[in-house]
């Protein structure tokens, strides 16, 4: 990694032949540290120098700041969802620009291999979600996102040198990376789905915030009914039953999030599931 050094001092030792060096004088303060931020690694990088006789310099490099900073897109979410997770449409559409923003910015700044998976999650997520408000958008007034032809397999969105539709983001992308708590954390705009959240997914917060999202589907009576033995589930649970199997049973990946404890030989079935819009 190259950083630029900027020395605002330049010092200069004179000497003559059969006379004593000169001593410099020390730095002040102001002279003595710089902060510069490197603009192709965008790490922040202290430089400190110091002389005693000789020049010495030291550089301290702080931790990156986020990877990709999806503030824009909390912000709208904060305005246009309620806690219960409804969306106005109406509201949003009129502020549309702004979530074009946001997706355009997503396509500038594609997750790179150094990202840690946290990263990663928190932006294919957050992606996910933004366009599948998007496509709503598009065609609101609707009554489901069932009313759009063939929803999931449009692609309307261009991250980097590629178009994206949703499934790809869902099956290709979010559910290779193991992590099976993402189908709380994604939103296909319907009453039966999980709520969205009113606030971004962030890196730094996001194994809470999925823990969170999977708490609050499994506590929600209108989309799943609970008991000792018996569990009447959201059709989720029987679409994805592969992803919450990777550590052992479905009642076993349940009960890590259930307030109730559920048994082994519990009867179970699934709900309907409800397509209407979730406004």
């Amino acid at each position: 990694m190259k950083y630029t050094i900027t020395i605002l001092t330049i010092i200069t030792l004179l000497s003559c032949s059969g006379a004593k060096s000169t001593t410099a004088s020390p730095l002040n303060k102001k002279d003595q540290v710089e902060a510069k931020i490197d603009k192709t690694t965008h790490h922040k990088v202290d430089t400190v120098i110091s002389i005693n006789n000789d020049a010495i310099i030291k550089t301290r490099e702080t931790k990156p700041a986020n990877t990709f900073n999806h503030t824009s897109w909390d912000t709208l979410l904060q305005k246009y969802v309620s806690n219960k997770g409804n969306v106005n449409y109406k509201a949003f559409k009129s502020n549309r620009k702004a979530l074009t923003h946001y997706i355009n910015y997503l396509g500038e700044h594609m997750p790179q291999n150094s990202w840690t998976k946290e990263e990663k999650l928190a932006y294919w997520i957050n992606a996910y979600n933004a366009m599948t408000i998007d496509l709503i958008l598009r065609y609101y007034p609707i009554n489901s996102i069932k009313d759009i032809n063939k929803p999931w397999e449009q692609r309307f969105w261009k991250l980097g040198e590629k178009w994206y539709n949703l499934n790809e983001i869902e099956h290709q992308i979010l559910r290779k990376m193991n992590e099976p708590r993402i189908h709380f954390a994604i939103v296909c705009a319907s009453f039966s789905c999980p709520k969205l959240q009113n606030e971004a997914f962030i890196p730094s917060n996001i194994d809470e915030q999925l823990t969170n999202a999977t708490k609050d589907f499994l506590s929600d009576s209108e989309r799943n009914d609970i008991s000792k033995d018996h569990i009447k589930l959201s059709k989720i649970f029987q679409w994805f039953a592969k992803d919450f199997k990777q550590a052992g049973t479905l009642i076993n990946f349940l009960n890590q999030y259930s307030e109730i404890t559920i048994s082994d030989k519990a009867k179970k079935n699934f709900k309907d599931y409800n397509w209407n819009l979730n406004e």
